[in-house]
């Protein structure tokens, strides 16, 4: 199957993205730059914030930092590009380029989606033991869980990048979508991709549907532990410390579970663009929004630094 590569004879592939006029692009252009601007600066500033303030020097708002910066990462490794193709009138990506942008793009969706058990960990421990909290999520353990997840989302992603980007290409080179997108691009491979489609479902419902489970797991037994709680009040402050990781949570995998966990043959290119293209870049403004609106501490740290910079 590897050596098929070799007789690969597309050097470039034409991303079609989501329109051809050049008006609309125009003004597509100017949306989606916005958006990547906002998504930018809000995941920039909670970074910032929680650097600043000691207060949120503690395993929850460090886990929301690194959620931020691949937030970043997502955004940043589409939609330049996406930008660019926008307002130029060439289209096309190396193949080299195509090869890097799906490797990039798997490693912090991968990463990410596996970081939300990571997160749900972080409140159950917080809700379940709070008298050892900081003992069980000691800083190391928080370093651990980082670097395993970047792993875990590197070595899956690489893997789906080597079965797709090793197939044969040497007929069409359009791939109707706006970035390198695993299905898309092996829809112009000319050999028989059946089999890999196959194993490329069931790793993609293993990715997805495992953490989903260790997630609805935590809040299991979060609820549990909550509804242990005899007063009303007790009970919503624990509640409140779930509600934007659940939100955020549903925001992500709602749409990534109707991409990633369909057969080829019901795959729609038009609403595979538009479902991608809202956990790709609208998660990733929506999530800052999301917890700093609900989040005390966050607003705290934002009023307190621009007290301090009027002072100076």
């Amino acid at each position: 199957m590897f050596q098929a590569s070799n007789h690969s004879s597309v050097t470039e592939f034409i991303l079609l993205g989501f329109s051809s006029d050049p008006t609309s692009n125009r003004i597509l252009f100017i949306i989606f730059l916005l958006f990547y601007l906002c998504s930018i600066l809000g995941n920039g500033l909670i970074i910032i914030l929680i650097c600043l303030d000691s207060h949120l020097h503690t395993p929850m708002y460090f886990f929301l930092s690194i959620l931020s910066l691949m937030d970043i990462g997502n955004v940043t490794t589409t939609v330049p590009q996406m930008l660019v193709h926008l307002i130029s009138s060439s289209k096309a990506i190396s193949f080299e380029g195509c090869w890097l942008q799906m490797c990039a793009f798997g490693v912090l969706g991968l990463s990410e989606c596996i970081f939300f058990v990571v997160m749900a960990y972080d409140r159950y421990v917080a809700i379940c033991f709070p008298l050892h909290y900081t003992l069980i999520l000691n800083w190391d353990l928080c370093v651990q869980l980082v670097v395993g997840t970047w792993t875990c989302g590197f070595f899956f992603s690489l893997i789906h990048t080597v079965f797709t980007m090793r197939l044969p290409y040497c007929g069409p080179n359009m791939i109707n979508h706006y970035l390198c997108e695993g299905p898309s691009i092996r829809s112009l491979a000319c050999m028989d991709t059946h089999l890999i489609e196959m194993v490329d479902f069931v790793l993609s419902i293993f990715m997805l549907l495992v953490p989903l489970s260790l997630i609805l797991a935590s809040y299991f037994g979060i609820t549990l532990a909550i509804l242990k709680i005899k007063s009303t009040q007790g009970r919503l402050k624990a509640f409140s410390t779930c509600a934007s990781h659940i939100t955020v949570v549903t925001l992500y995998y709602a749409p990534a579970i109707y991409i990633y966990t369909r057969p080829n043959s019901g795959h729609s290119p038009e609403r595979g663009k538009q479902v991608t293209l809202f956990y790709n870049v609208f998660t990733a403004l929506l999530n800052p929004v999301v917890y700093s609106l609900r989040n005390k501490d966050i607003k705290a740290a934002f009023i307190k630094v621009i007290m301090r910079n009027r002072v100076d």
